[in-house]
């Protein structure tokens, strides 16, 4: 027989209990306390129906005796644990089956009260199991959420290109190992470091970003590393740094080339030996991060000039990922401009904007990109802000899109110079093989470096 709910529980009508006791008049009068403590209490007088309760009725929290006649308190424990994993379980014993209790603990249960306890106790556990459990419930949907918006859907583009950047992202995402992400300004890095994070094994754990040419060495030093308290003028307290921050999840470099060559030697330190040492202190901290590190420049040219530790760079690019250019995998700028149509419209609902017309769509596919995705993101974006009518026309197109881009394979009538028509014909044979280096590389018979310096001449140009 169930209590009747108070007033004042009519208010907090989720907050549902079943409290299981052979001793039916004892249950009844703890499920009375707790109604008149803003529960909605409901007694059971034996576990076989408190177990079918369980499994056919919503309950916030279960409260049940350890010893029963028949299904004992442990037993229904487990029934719980099974077909209500949600459910927070707390224990009711007398004091000579505490060993008992405690078992219950390392088998799931939240807490356990030794007979006699007042019901005012019993409420304050209850309220913090319940709590807790719906902050636990929340996190989690909040992991699955940023999951969603982060994993491999999100690295959009039916080109063979893509395709071959979504198969390596699968295929290192649950490795440990360094990734280096490579790619123009604005051609999607951050999102494919997002989306190695998302599906692999530390998708549940932190994934922290760091710009590091958006900071002066001292200040990135202390960001990264954490400082101690004193450690310089105005460090008036210890600060966590983001490799702490970061621990057991990845940590995202952006910008790693523009890294000075002091905290280059102390994030190799980092990679090998895997401790930090906050500023100011004596003691090394040990730390479990993945490292996703990206940038635009030429690596091996920067090592070249001396700007970039060639040791660093022999860790970093254990798994090293390309991303070409907008302007080599056009076959990617419908289904992006149409998941970015979708995205401004959701933000912005009193848009007309519905598509884009057919003459303004060849015009964004003629468009060279030189911002690549993220140029093509914010031109979507000034679209629907600022569209009259459910169909885009190009003379609402920004002035910058109306050249059209160069075609690298047409050669004209004139002469022209051996190393244009070798520009043009790699350029040409690159957008050919979906904007695949290594295969480029491969069938033109020369080295990937080769071909990037090519490119970035063809890159030039085309801006």
């Amino acid at each position: 027989m169930g209590s009747v709910p108070s007033e004042k529980a009519s208010a907090r009508v989720d907050r549902r209990v079943l409290v299981v006791d052979d001793d039916h008049t004892l249950a009844e009068t703890i499920a009375d306390g707790l109604s008149d403590r803003g529960f909605v209490a409901i007694a059971a007088g034996t576990s076989a129906e408190a177990a079918k309760r369980i499994g056919e009725e919503p309950f916030d929290a279960l409260v049940t005796d350890l010893r029963m006649p028949g299904v004992d308190g442990l037993a229904l424990l487990s029934v719980a644990r099974r077909v209500a994993p949600g459910c927070p379980v707390i224990v009711m014993t007398a004091y000579s089956a505490v060993d008992t209790a405690v078992e219950s603990i390392r088998r799931g249960a939240y807490h356990y009260l030794t007979k006699p306890f007042k019901v005012d106790e019993l409420a304050l556990f209850l309220e913090r199991a319940i709590d807790e459990t719906r902050l636990r419930r929340e996190a989690l949907s909040l992991k699955r959420t940023l999951k969603e918006r982060f994993a491999l859907g999100n690295l959009i583009g039916p080109s063979g290109a893509m395709r071959d950047v979504s198969e390596l992202v699968v295929r290192v995402a649950d490795a440990g190992a360094p990734v280096l992400v490579l790619g123009e300004t604005g051609s999607g890095k951050g999102v494919v470091a997002r989306a190695i994070h998302a599906e692999g094994g530390r998708a549940d754990l932190p994934f922290v970003t760091v710009n590091c040419a958006a900071l002066p060495e001292n200040l990135l030093e202390s960001e990264l590393f954490g400082h101690m308290k004193g450690a310089f003028t105005g460090a008036t307290a210890r600060r966590v740094g983001l490799f702490e921050e970061a621990h057991g999840g990845s940590l995202f470099l952006d910008e790693i080339g523009e890294m000075p060559a002091a905290l280059q030697a102390k994030l190799l330190d980092v990679l090998e030996r895997g401790v930090i040492r906050p500023v100011g202190s004596s003691k090394e901290t040990e730390v479990d991060v993945r490292i996703i590190a990206a940038t635009h420049r030429d690596l091996r040219a920067r090592v070249a000039a001396g700007a970039f530790r060639q040791d660093l760079l022999y860790r970093l690019e254990v798994v090293t990922i390309e991303i070409p250019p907008l302007r080599h995998r056009r076959d990617d700028i419908p289904p992006l401009i149409e998941h970015f149509l979708a995205e401004s419209k959701s933000r912005h609902t009193k848009s007309p904007v519905e598509r884009i017309g057919p003459v303004a769509m060849r015009r964004l596919m003629e468009h060279s990109w030189p911002g690549n995705v993220r140029e093509l993101e914010n031109v979507i974006e000034r679209l629907v802000l600022l569209g009259r009518g459910p169909e885009v026309q190009p003379q609402e197109l920004p002035s910058t899109l109306g050249a059209k881009r160069e075609a690298p394979q047409a050669f004209e009538g004139d002469v022209l110079p051996l190393r244009e028509v070798q520009r043009r014909y790699v350029a040409w044979a690159f957008e050919q093989l979906g904007g695949r280096k290594a295969r480029a590389a491969e069938k033109l018979g020369i080295d990937v470096k080769t071909l990037a310096r090519w490119l970035e001449d063809d890159a030039d140009k085309a801006t």
